[in-house]
């Protein structure tokens, strides 16, 4: 299990120049926007524009802060919210953003397509709850305070403080009451039979 602290995290340009990104997480470690295998990542839109083109990635994007987001993907206007699903969609689509009603903050999962799969889903923590690490990788982000329970003691998570974990079978404990965005990542059964 890793840590990830929120204030580690540095803000880049993004590919297009359009905005900023702060990476989460990356493999392989290191890699740039054109050599990672699958990156996570915190981007802030604050001015409309189009999204960077990634040919050959899947990327799913799940708003995290702000009153609203319209996505033209493609043909296809989306409206999407801090309590929307995620969206799936493919690196290489026509995708241009439209606030309406001032800047958000979304999540950003992106793997290369045919060998790594990705899936978010939102958790409200109301006490207590566990999360089942199966994936690959699994990589859970605190969007309020919250608190990691195991043995040997507690870490205390702060808004955007994310946990890794690795190669699966493992379990994560959280306690309090907030927000979370579970993020697995997968290999593609299809590359593995290849």
């Amino acid at each position: 299990m890793r840590v990830l602290r929120a204030a580690d995290r540095i803000a880049t340009p993004w590919k297009n120049g359009g905005g900023v990104t702060r990476e989460v997480a990356a493999w392989p470690p290191g890699a740039d926007l054109g050599g990672f295998e699958w990156r996570i990542s915190l981007a802030e839109i604050a001015a409309d524009g189009p999204f960077s083109i990634f040919p050959g990635v899947d990327r799913v994007l799940t708003v995290i802060q702000g009153e609203g987001l319209l996505l033209t993907v493609d043909d296809r206007m989306l409206a999407l919210d801090a309590a929307s699903p995620p969206l799936d969609f493919p690196g290489e689509a026509r995708v241009a953003a439209r606030l309406t009603h001032g800047p958000i903050s979304d999540l950003n999962v992106m793997v290369r397509r045919g060998a790594w799969r990705a899936r978010t889903r939102r958790l409200t923590v109301t006490g207590a709850s566990d999360v089942a690490a199966k994936a690959r990788v699994t990589l859970v982000l605190a969007l309020d305070p919250l608190r990691i329970v195991r043995p040997g003691g507690a870490i205390d998570l702060s808004p955007l403080d994310a946990v890794v974990l690795e190669h699966g079978h493992s379990r994560l404990s959280l306690e309090g009451r907030g927000r979370t965005l579970i993020c697995e990542i997968t290999v593609d059964p299809e590359h593995i039979q290849q």
